[in-house]
């Protein structure tokens, strides 16, 4: 793989609402776009690089300006770019845009994305947000679009609120959908006792996150029998992923952008399937050049991929592709989304530099 350009863009898309991440409050979705042109076949690929405030420790401007020293430095030879010491927003893009080039230049999808294994569709899990009448309305309207999964937000003091939701949800879907809670480190372990008993039986898939102290996940578990799934603890604390016991988890929730990269989710998707636990790739409010990628990361993981996280796309007003990212019934085509990712309208991008190789 070889490229004799890089451009790079910036992006600002506005949010379709505020949306507030660990107490920072949001109006607009920055990032930066990478591109490289292919030296034998003129094609261009792309990778996203977008840190996310209160999300991320580095800042857009700090992504910024690690990639361009790293441009500087290395003329973008790949293996010595990919040995740096990189914040995980950029190493993500810049994995992400080699292995598209690769893909584009060799007219296959390679060992990355490997056919004879890979799901067609990649079911979504749809995010329900709002009073437990709003939530319930928009259950029903999505369970007759085909959605099949959801995705409940909790946190400390407002339990009472999310127990009215899952009891009417209970009542008018039981065991026809999949929820999965997710508490965001919230939860002391006496709160999060109390809420997990006061549940209906059978309620609850798994709750994402649900400690402060995700050391004591064991604990819950024993004490209540619900499976937690961890999703900050893998970037926070990895090495409690071989101390917490298998049983006492359901899944892993993958965010690329925020683990560290596209081989470091791999790897964790790995351990997740060989543990039986489900690989759930989630995006941190990312345009769809990034969620066609993960789709199609998950698509060839399994036959029949756990439902992901990527419906995040509706939070922002318009996307960056040719055809907005999207799905049909609750369903992601892995392979018309991934082409469809590589497929920019750069009328919405603001070039920054060029750089020839």
């Amino acid at each position: 793989m070889k490229a004799s350009h890089v451009t790079l863009y910036r992006y600002s898309i506005p949010f379709t609402e505020p949306v507030t991440v660990k107490e920072v409050r949001l109006l607009h979705r920055e990032g930066i776009i990478l591109a490289l042109r292919s030296l034998s076949s003129g094609k261009t690929a792309y990778g996203e690089i977008a840190p996310l405030p209160g999300l991320h420790k580095e800042l857009f401007q700090s992504a910024e300006s690690q990639l361009i020293e790293l441009l500087a430095k290395h003329n973008f030879a790949a293996a010595q770019i990919m040995q740096e010491d990189l914040y995980p927003s950029v190493r993500t893009g810049l994995e992400m845009a080699m292995i598209n080039l690769e893909t584009s230049d060799k007219g296959a999808y390679l060992s990355w994305f490997p056919p004879e294994k890979r799901a067609k569709f990649v079911p979504v899990n749809a995010l329900l947000f709002g009073d437990s009448a709003k939530i319930l309305e928009r259950a029903e309207m999505l369970f007759k679009l085909g959605y099949r999964t959801f995705k409940l937000k909790i946190s400390a003091g407002k339990t009472d609120d999310a127990l009215r939701s899952i009891e009417a949800l209970h009542r008018t879907f039981g065991e026809q959908i999949e929820l999965r809670l997710d508490a965001n480190q919230s939860l002391l372990l006496e709160e999060a006792l109390s809420f997990a008993k006061s549940t209906p039986p059978g309620s609850i898939t798994y709750i994402e996150e649900p400690l402060l102290e995700a050391e004591l996940i064991e604990e819950f578990h024993a004490k209540t029998g619900i499976p937690s799934a961890l999703d900050e603890t893998l970037w926070q604390k990895p090495e409690l992923l071989k101390q917490i016991p298998v049983a006492a988890l359901s899944a892993l929730i993958l965010k690329p952008n925020r683990i560290g990269g596209i081989t470091a989710s791999l790897q964790f998707a790995r351990y997740a399937m060989e543990n039986n636990l489900k690989a759930v790739f989630s995006s941190a409010f990312e345009s769809g050049i990034s969620l066609s990628f993960y789709t199609m990361l998950a698509a060839s993981l399994s036959p029949e991929p756990a439902a992901c996280g990527l419906d995040t796309s509706r939070y922002l007003e318009y996307d960056l592709l040719e055809k907005p990212f999207g799905g049909e019934n609750g369903m992601l085509d892995a392979e018309v989304l991934y082409l469809g990712g590589q497929k920019v309208n750069e009328h919405m991008l603001k070039r920054t530099s060029l750089w020839t190789l």
